[in-house]
């Protein structure tokens, strides 16, 4: 278990890394925290019932304190299983617990949660109700803008005022819609279009709630320009695909000094981490999957991927092999 500092969390989500996927592991939390000492960083999605069922909760939950600030998404539609997975996050140290409503795949349409609960506003503030009255950590939602022939700013109004009144603090929103019938989950994060508008609106008619923007943002410059309308921004594939093109969100964003973050940088902060995690039984090739984003568009970069792929991937893999590949990025003067 790890301790809480309350006051980590203020402003935390103006940037913040969404949660994906078999992306925001908590190896890729510890490499971004590298980058960014402020930015809010998400778990991936654990459903309410699996931590209700597994005795893995540790595998689930565990986390690395230098993850501070950090938030557990939660999938479910069960006002009493999510109750007691934020009580579980509570006792665990997190900072925040995301309730997914934005999720729109068909395995988790079949568990009817995701995106298809923005159907169902009544349930997902029963859901969110139980879920504030067993924490005292900020409760907050991601969703979409809308789904299906659901998709008026009349009904995305309603979804966040009813979520609201249940004790919802902040609403993170993929300006997207989502189809969930005939798209999958990928395609649901590009073909419908991007209505960036439409969530700056609702910020407009509800100036009162705090609306994190989600979707399209590719640089930090996209996320100032959202940060003129909105209160947060937040970025997902963008951050897993170019980890280092976010290092001076602190500095842009939260007006900390600038600083200048390199490849050898992230590296050799990951040594700990790594050596912690080979001495639990895991696996070398657990984090560096996630390193293979981290050198691009310089000379190089294509051999040093391919040979931190190679080396790490060895079932005997050591930490030797990631301070060799810090040691050649240094080398490089990278």
């Amino acid at each position: 278990m790890n301790s809480v500092e309350p006051h980590q969390l203020m402003g935390a989500y103006r940037f913040s890394v969404a949660p994906m996927l078999d992306c925001t592991d908590r190896h890729f939390r510890v490499l971004m925290r590298q980058i960014s000492q402020r930015a809010l960083l998400y778990s991936e999605m654990v459903v309410a019932q699996a931590l209700h069922h597994s005795d893995r909760k540790q595998r689930l939950l565990d986390f690395d304190p230098i993850e501070h600030p950090i938030a557990l998404q939660i999938g479910g539609d069960d006002p009493a299983l999510l109750a007691e997975a934020a009580r579980l996050a509570t006792d665990w140290g997190y900072d925040e617990i995301n309730l997914n409503i934005g999720c729109p795949s068909q395995k988790v349409q079949a568990g009817n949660f995701g995106a298809c609960l923005m159907a169902e506003p009544d349930l997902v503030a029963r859901c969110v109700e139980a879920m504030c009255a067993a924490t005292d950590r900020p409760v907050t939602v991601k969703h979409r803008i809308g789904i299906d022939d659901l998709d008026s700013d009349a009904l995305l109004t309603a979804f966040v005022d009813r979520v609201a009144s249940a004790g919802a603090s902040r609403f993170a929103i993929h300006a997207r819609k989502a189809w969930l019938e005939g798209l999958d989950p990928k395609q649901n994060r590009t073909i419908p279009p991007l209505q960036h508008e439409r969530v700056t609106a609702l910020k407009e008619r509800r100036p009162h709630l705090l609306i994190e923007l989600n979707g399209g943002l590719e640089s930090p410059e996209d996320c100032l320009k959202a940060l003129q309308h909105c209160d947060g921004a937040m970025v997902g594939r963008a951050a897993y695909a170019h980890p280092l093109r976010w290092q001076c969100i602190d500095a842009n964003v939260f007006d900390d000094l600038p600083k200048t973050v390199k490849a050898s940088d992230v590296v050799q902060g990951l040594l700990p981490h790594a050596e912690a995690h080979l001495k639990r039984g895991g696996r070398l090739w657990d984090l560096c999957r996630h390193l293979v984003q981290l050198v691009e568009g310089v000379p190089g970069a294509r051999h040093w991927r391919r040979e931190i792929g190679l080396n790490a991937q060895r079932r005997d893999a050591g930490i030797g092999v990631l301070e060799s590949a810090g040691q050649q990025l240094r080398d490089a003067g990278l």
